[in-house]
């Protein structure tokens, strides 16, 4: 098929040319005294994008499953208990694995669609009175329904609770995209990935932890190797890593994080958020609902509901076989009854305006009624009336 992918999924994203042109280097020795003038500032920089100064950033060459792993298994022991809401694809995968790795794991299910209950939250860490769970994990970007939970709220909520359990947050999906501040909202652990905000392939995790956080390392008792922040720590004090690093992905994020603050982190939350808007106004005129409820919408992935008659699956095949656009799936317990449009990383109006013109026509080829041109002009008017 003539013509370029269209990538409308939520991770990975599009990467900008410059960035690819950044990655495309001769190897280098990572052992070079030149080295350390590379990731030190690397490592400083990602600081201002998850927002702390007492905190600490690391680089791994792998993924956000890995920076689950790593937040658990550096901090805590097994057998110690954590409290995790369960409202989405990753929110399960994140539970699932500390179950694995042999934490308690107090698991509380909540409608696929909704967040983080804060009141519950806080009457659940009131009545830890022994203060037996050690951490909250909490997913701040549930991808697989579009949901978006208030992190500075669960701060608040166990600070009203005065609870002393470490807060891990996952940001795959947030970090470098939509607001987020480790400092302020008392973030322990931040966990972020190279392929969605940070507009770079898969294979990255960017990680920071608070000063707390690191402290409870010199006491947790799991194994670990590969993903051990002490063999980090003594290697990044000189600028070097523990081990091979991926230096053409340290060169992308050179030039990503040279790109987020030349737009400016401000701007490019008011971006996510204004594109974001633009969608859920066509899924409005195309006469179908947001999967997120009202209050926990996502500025990053939007997962739209279909009839119960229809198969959402249908329309991503459709989508991709004649008109050459990726959507989302949905995942296990919404499969077939969403797909997904991401608007994360290195999009604009007019790159949007496409998405919704191939989603329209892969729902009209499947036989939903909708007014053909109804979506793409509700987001064309909005996009419209509030260009800067």
């Amino acid at each position: 098929m003539a013509g370029r992918n269209h990538l409308y999924v939520p991770g990975p994203t599009n990467i900008p040319t410059e960035i690819l042109s950044a990655m495309n280097v001769d190897s280098q020795d990572h052992r070079s005294p030149i080295f350390p003038d590379l990731l030190k500032p690397l490592l400083a920089d990602l600081k201002k994008v998850f927002k702390t100064e007492t905190g600490q950033a690391f680089i791994f060459p792998a993924t956000g499953t890995a920076g689950w792993e790593i937040a658990l298994t550096n901090t805590l022991s097994p057998g110690d208990k954590v409290l995790i809401y369960r409202f989405g694809q990753f929110s399960h995968l994140w539970a699932a694995m500390a179950k694995r790795l042999g934490l308690d794991v107090e698991v509380v299910e909540r409608p696929w669609g909704e967040g983080i209950p804060l009141d519950d939250l806080e009457t659940r860490l009131k009545a830890d009175g022994r203060h037996t769970i050690k951490a909250v994990l909490a997913t701040h970007n549930e991808t697989a329904t579009g949901v978006t939970s208030d992190i500075g709220g669960v701060r608040k909520a166990m600070d009203a609770a005065g609870h002393p359990a470490l807060l891990f947050v996952d940001g795959v999906s947030s970090i470098a995209s939509i607001d987020f501040r480790m400092d302020e909202w008392g973030v322990d652990g931040a966990i972020s990935g190279s392929q969605k905000g940070f507009m770079l392939p898969a294979g990255g995790a960017f990680v920071a932890f608070s000063q707390k956080a690191l402290k409870a390392t010199e006491s947790a008792t799991f194994p670990r190797c590969f993903l051990d922040l002490k063999d980090q720590m003594a290697a990044n004090k000189d600028g070097y890593t523990p081990y091979t690093p991926s230096i053409p992905m340290l060169h992308g994020l050179r030039k990503a994080l040279d790109l987020l603050f030349a737009e400016g982190l401000d701007a490019v939350y008011a971006r996510h958020a204004r594109l974001a808007a633009g969608v859920r106004k066509a899924v409005a005129a195309w006469g179908l609902e947001n999967c997120a409820k009202p209050g926990f919408e996502s500025n990053t992935v939007t997962a739209v509901v279909v009839p119960a008659e229809k198969d959402a699956r249908a329309v991503i095949s459709t989508a991709f076989s004649k008109y050459n656009i990726s959507l989302g799936a949905g995942l296990t317990e919404v499969a077939g009854k969403v797909f997904r449009i991401g608007h994360v990383g290195d999009m604009n109006d007019v790159s949007i305006l496409g998405a919704l013109a191939g989603v329209e026509m892969a729902l009209l080829d499947n036989g939903f009624t909708i007014k053909p041109g109804s979506g793409v002009a509700a987001a064309l008017e909005y996009y419209r009336a509030t260009a800067g």
